[in-house]
């Protein structure tokens, strides 16, 4: 019998620190070669399975933020083939390419024990990689996972007031014939096409740190190496595997 007592999971951001497009499939999903990290900041959820549905709430102002079926916690719920109410507090900003949903999915799968990271994928590219955590090189679409030795660095994040569609930036990325990037993501160059105002960001940080700001995934988060607290930044460290 499952316990009927509530159980509150935590799921961290993931940052994707490199990203090299290898290919494209031919039902249209992208090939990438990857490093990922978790940190150690997320969002909470309490699970409950004596109930059913879903509540999100911002964490940082504690408001109701509107959920549906399709959501990404709902799914994995329903590839379990568990049923449960679930209160998610959102710490990871939408469209920020941190893997908020996606972490948050993984949460709840790893709550069930599924490991299964191909079935995983079906949720979203991000999630075998969630369920994991650590450090990693990930190939594929997203399945496959090479943990890697954990590294304890200090990064600092500023997320734009905009979020990044990852679906228009890899549409860009194609249209713009496949760039390689001068820096270690191949996807920066569509990501500020798709949304020119992520570049104002960028040389905020940059001015601030003194260092030239990476893009996470196909954004809208940048980061740089080391602790520079202040200014809208987040300042995160990196996590071991679960």
């Amino acid at each position: 019998m499952p316990s009927m007592r509530p159980v509150e999971l935590f799921a961290p951001a993931k940052l994707t620190i490199s990203l090299r497009v290898t290919g494209v499939r031919d039902d249209g999903y992208h090939l990438i070669d990857a490093e990922m990290v978790m940190l150690d900041f997320g969002d909470v959820l309490t699970v409950d399975e004596g109930g059913d549905g879903l509540d999100v709430e911002d964490a940082a102002t504690g408001l109701a933020i509107g959920a549906d079926s399709e959501n990404l916690v709902s799914q994995a719920l329903r590839l379990v083939g568990r049923h449960a109410h679930v209160r998610l507090e959102k710490a990871i900003p939408a469209g920020a390419g941190l893997g908020g949903g996606s972490s948050d999915a993984a949460a709840i799968l790893r709550w069930t024990g599924f490991d299964d990271l191909e079935a995983a994928t079906s949720l979203g590219a991000d999630v075998p990689f969630c369920v994991v955590g650590g450090r990693a090189r990930v190939r594929g679409i997203g399945e496959i996972i090479e943990p890697l030795a954990h590294e304890d660095r200090t990064l600092t994040l500023l997320t734009p007031p905009m979020g990044c569609s990852t679906p228009a930036v890899y549409k860009e990325w194609d249209l713009m014939g496949g760039p390689i990037a001068d820096g270690p993501n191949d996807l920066e160059p569509a990501a500020l096409a798709v949304e020119p105002g992520l570049a104002r960001y960028r040389d905020l940080l940059g001015d601030a740190t003194g260092q030239q700001p990476r893009l996470a995934g196909s954004g809208s988060t940048w980061f740089v190496e080391g602790e520079f607290p202040g200014g809208g930044r987040v300042v995160a460290r990196t996590l071991p595997p679960f």
